[in-house]
């Protein structure tokens, strides 16, 4: 045996023989462990519902009670329970609108006249409230400013490829009128207009579309009974018993015509809006006629002629070629000032060309309806038949009151008034020629 063994040996016999004596007596003095057990809540005692109490708290949650107020609820069902009715939930919020309160919201106004106000208005009253609050967008005659919509003018339009639909030529009934202009205009002031002045502006629409006199009157009776020019192109949509049977078959996928046919050829279908000549050729196909002045065209002219109209020294160019030998400067000066209200439609001097109204270099002296490229109204060619002439007289007959003296003129201009204007304005004329 080692030294090391010979040492270890006896300490460890040591050790364990001191371990067993304290293993022993721990046993006999701690107590023997247990299984731990977590403790057990106790219920209190709680006292019974009575069957009537019960009942008391179902009818509650059923039917809670009234507010005092008398304030209506909006009530919103609950999560319906698996066997059961949702139970009503109570918002208190809200309350039943007024009488007043539902009149304002309802404003519409039927074909039939149904839901149109009192009151009146005339042509005059009319025209005076569409220059201040309509002209500015839709011109002084409803030949409309920019790409805002014409209002007046486009009969016979309808049919061609790029027709003009405004009142006069498209709207069906009357009443829609009324309705839009009392609903929505003037435009960032919408309904601001009385009635009677809705009624006025009405009349004058009909005016500018040649469908009432000047001396007409609109109120709820004229209006309800008035029949609109298109009104009878307008019918039920019947595409359900018609069009949709025609789609719901097995579609044909070959040989389904026994010969092809070509029926439009790509310049003429335009597939490039810019090309113009591919538009005339467009038109001629489809109509077999020029269509002449489109909205698009009409915009372009109104907005070329307004930056033609003022100069920078507040004169064109032609107004002062006035000789000492020709009319009187002042008078010239004069009628080119008053001529700014025909400017709109009509154009002098160089370059001029036909756009709503026809040209008007030379037309002192010119025979009636003989400007060249413009489609004149029956009325002008009668007179054109007639053989008369635009000389000082006639002109200032036709300018005073063009609807009197020719009946049936597409011209919508109220009128001069002022005899002064009438001399200035065929003085300023008379300077241009043809």
């Amino acid at each position: 045996m080692s030294k090391l063994a010979k040492m270890l040996v006896p300490a460890l016999a040591g050790t364990a023989a001191l371990v067993g004596v304290a293993y022993v007596g721990a046993n006999r003095i701690a107590p023997p462990l247990v299984p731990y057990q977590a403790p057990v809540p106790v219920a209190e005692t709680q006292p019974e519902a009575s069957d009537a109490a019960v009942e008391a708290m179902v009818a509650e949650v059923k039917a809670p009670p009234v507010p005092a107020d008398g304030t209506a609820r909006i009530v919103q069902a609950a999560a319906p329970a698996p066997e059961a009715a949702p139970e009503p939930v109570v918002l208190d919020l809200g309350r039943p609108a007024l009488p007043e309160e539902v009149a304002a919201w309802d404003i519409d106004i039927r074909p039939d006249g149904a839901g149109l106000p009192e009151g009146s208005g005339d042509v005059w009253t009319g025209e005076e409230l569409y220059v201040d609050n309509c002209a500015v967008c839709h011109g002084d005659f409803g030949e409309a400013i920019g790409r805002w919509p014409v209002l007046a003018g486009g009969q016979g339009t309808l049919t061609r490829d790029r027709p003009v639909k405004t009142i006069g030529s498209y709207w069906p009934y009357l009443s829609t009128v009324y309705d839009y202009v009392h609903r929505a205009m003037p435009f960032g002031n919408a309904q601001s207009l009385s009635d009677d002045e809705v009624y006025a502006i009405t009349a004058y629409l009909l005016y500018l579309n040649d469908l009432v006199d000047d001396d007409f009157v609109l109120d709820r009776e004229t209006l309800a009974g008035f029949e609109m020019p298109n009104q009878d192109a307008f019918y039920m949509d019947d595409r359900a018993e018609t069009e949709y049977l025609e789609f719901i078959g097995e579609p044909c996928m070959e040989n389904c015509r026994e010969t092809v046919e070509i029926t439009a050829r790509a310049a003429v279908v335009d597939v490039t809006p810019e090309d113009e000549a591919a538009r005339i050729a467009r038109e001629a196909a489809a109509t077999g006629t020029d269509s002449g002045v489109t909205e698009a065209d009409a915009a372009v002219e109104v907005a070329a002629a307004a930056a033609e109209a003022v100069t920078e020294d507040g004169a064109t160019p032609l107004a002062a070629t006035a000789t000492e030998d020709g009319p009187d400067p002042e008078l010239v000066a004069a009628g080119e000032a008053v001529f700014k209200k025909c400017a709109s439609c009509h154009q002098v001097g160089e370059g001029a060309r036909n756009r709503t109204g026809p040209a008007l270099n030379g037309i002192v002296g010119h025979p009636v309806g003989a400007i060249e490229g413009f489609r004149y109204s029956n009325a002008l060619k009668t007179l054109a038949d007639a053989g008369t002439v635009w000389d000082a007289n006639e002109l200032a007959a036709f300018l005073a009151a063009p609807r009197d003296y020719a009946p049936g003129t597409k011209m919508s201009f109220r009128g001069l008034t002022s005899q002064e204007d009438l001399d200035a304005v065929i003085a300023y004329l008379g300077t241009f020629e043809e």
